[in-house]
Parts: structure tokens; C-alpha cells; sequence
């Protein structure tokens, strides 16, 4: 017998969303709200596991009465208020968002990216040749991950997952300021030579491939990286008792990275370093 859980009820409030009337569960954010109508909102720090950053501002919207674009991920609905989503100051947003991001850090393996950009017709390149861009080779010190700075757009979900909201180990925060402000590690060192225990919860919540498993990154470079390709088959981890789930990503009969669903509610999409990285000993044909 298939049990349903009922969780805690919440009340429904109704709101105006780009003229049409909509209701929510009380405590949803605009976002929440858009995506249940099948809006299209983009947005790059928001996610599903952790607290909402407004980092990116990708997601602005506008709000009656409000002086400024707020943002939909973080701004929770609220009864009467009016949205819309796709005004001209809106969408001009979100075009001069974008072609700062893509003119100062690489792009390529931020997912929905390349079709934000040709859909607001933004264009990166306006800002000349000589805009400052993040140039550093990606930092490869360890056999499980890598970390591609020259792809982090600042966002804060690797800060927040590795602290107080998930891991507790706190390895990563956000050192300098200004236009020096950089995700690193104490003292800028080696990932081996910090307090990292390398769960991975970082690379899960990495919008833009600047964290990534050093399998990935090694296939990518060699071209081989097919993720039309690749199958996920979801399964209990067998290290321990805990009973976390993994998702097995295969490519060419290989396990070539393992992530843990988001609605599972032992892992919330985290894992340990077994769970997350221990995956080689399938693989040993000898």
C-alpha cells in the first residue's frame, strides 16, 4: 500500500500574475508561483535545496508599487499583489545581466545559458575586447573534482551548502572584495591542504560547471562528454545504513558521475565522499 504523505497545510492566497489570476500556497516565492503556471522565468543562484541568495538577479520581475525590480526568487507572494513577468524594463534586465555574466566568465556549460542569451538578444561582446574577464586555469589538485574559477559567476550556493546549511564544514567562503571577491578556500591554499571532506554538495548545486567531477572535466576535454548519451538509474547507497539514494549516471557502459535526487528526504540531494565518489570499485573489470 502506496502511503501518501499529507505534510503541513497551507493556506492559499491569490495574487495577479502578467494579468491573469493565479493562487499560491502561502510562504511561495514569485518564482515558485511562475513555475507552477508554467512561466518561464530565468534564473541562475536560485536553488531547490538551499535558501534563497538573489544573487544573480537573473529572475526580476516587476511588482506594482514597488520601486525597483525585485527578485522572484527570493520575494514570497503575497495576497492582491500584481506581477509581470515579462515587461520591457523586465526583459532589459535581464539582457544587461546576462552580458555582464557572459563577458566576464565562460558560459558554456551553464545550462539554459546559450538560450537566455538569444532570447534576449544580449550580446556579450558589446563591452569590447578589453572588458575585465576571469582568466585562470582551472585548479585541478585532486583526483575527484575540479575547480574551474573562470566559470564561477559568484552566486554563493557552494558557500552555503558547504556552511550552515548543509555540510557544516564551512571550506569555502567568499575571500577579497570588490572586483577581487573570489570563492576559495582558507588561505587561498590547495583543496587537499583545507578543511574540505569532499562530499560534492558544492559541484550538486554549481550552476555553472565551475565545480565539477574531475571525470566530467577529463571527458570534456577529450570530447567524449555526451550527456544526450548518458542513462541514470536511481539506487541505495550500500556503504552504510543510512539509506541514501544514488543516481548513477552511465555513459558507454561507465558510471561517469553519481548524484542524489533532490526530493529524496534522507539525502535532500547530498551525499558523503563515499557515496558521492566511491563508485570505482564497479568498475574494475579484473
Amino acid at each position: 500500500m502506496t502511503v501518501t504523505p499529507l505534510g503541513i497545510p497551507r493556506r492559499l492566497l491569490e495574487f495577479t500574475l502578467d494579468g491573469e489570476s493565479v493562487r499560491a500556497p502561502e510562504g511561495s516565492t514569485i518564482l515558485d508561483a511562475c513555475r507552477a503556471a508554467g512561466k518561464d522565468v530565468p534564473t541562475l543562484c536560485e536553488g531547490d535545496t538551499l535558501r534563497p541568495k538573489n544573487a544573480c538577479r537573473v529572475c526580476v520581475v516587476e511588482v506594482e508599487g514597488a520601486r525597483t525590480l525585485v527578485p522572484a526568487c527570493s520575494r514570497e507572494a503575497e495576497p492582491g499583489m500584481r506581477v509581470r513577468t515579462g515587461t520591457e524594463r523586465a526583459r532589459h534586465s535581464r539582457k544587461v545581466v546576462l552580458e555582464l555574466l557572459a563577458s566576464s566568465v565562460d558560459l558554456s556549460t551553464t545550462p539554459g545559458a546559450a538560450r537566455w542569451i538569444k532570447e534576449y538578444e544580449a550580446k556579450p561582446d558589446r563591452f569590447g575586447p578589453d572588458a575585465a574577464r576571469v582568466e585562470e586555469e582551472p585548479r585541478i589538485d585532486n583526483e575527484l573534482y575540479v575547480r574551474d574559477y573562470g566559470k564561477c559567476i559568484l552566486c554563493y550556493k557552494c558557500v552555503d551548502a558547504c556552511g550552515d546549511q548543509w555540510q557544516n564544514s564551512f571550506a569555502i567562503s567568499v575571500a577579497g572584495r570588490g572586483f577581487d571577491a573570489r570563492i576559495a578556500v582558507e588561505h587561498d591554499a590547495a583543496l587537499t591542504d583545507s578543511a574540505c571532506v569532499y562530499c560534492g554538495n558544492c559541484i550538486e548545486v554549481c550552476p555553472t560547471g565551475a565545480l565539477s567531477f574531475k571525470s566530467e572535466f577529463d571527458m570534456r576535454a577529450a570530447g567524449t562528454w555526451n550527456e544526450a548519451a548518458q542513462t541514470g538509474t536511481t539506487t541505495v547507497c550500500a556503504y552504510c545504513g543510512v539509506g541514501c539514494n544514488l543516481t548513477l549516471h552511465v555513459q558507454d557502459n561507465e558510471i561517469v558521475k553519481v548524484t542524489s535526487p533532490h526530493d529524496n528526504p534522507v539525502t535532500h540531494g547530498n551525499l558523503c565522499i563515499k557515496g558521492r565518489f566511491g563508485y570505482q570499485h564497479v568498475q574494475n573489470r579484473d
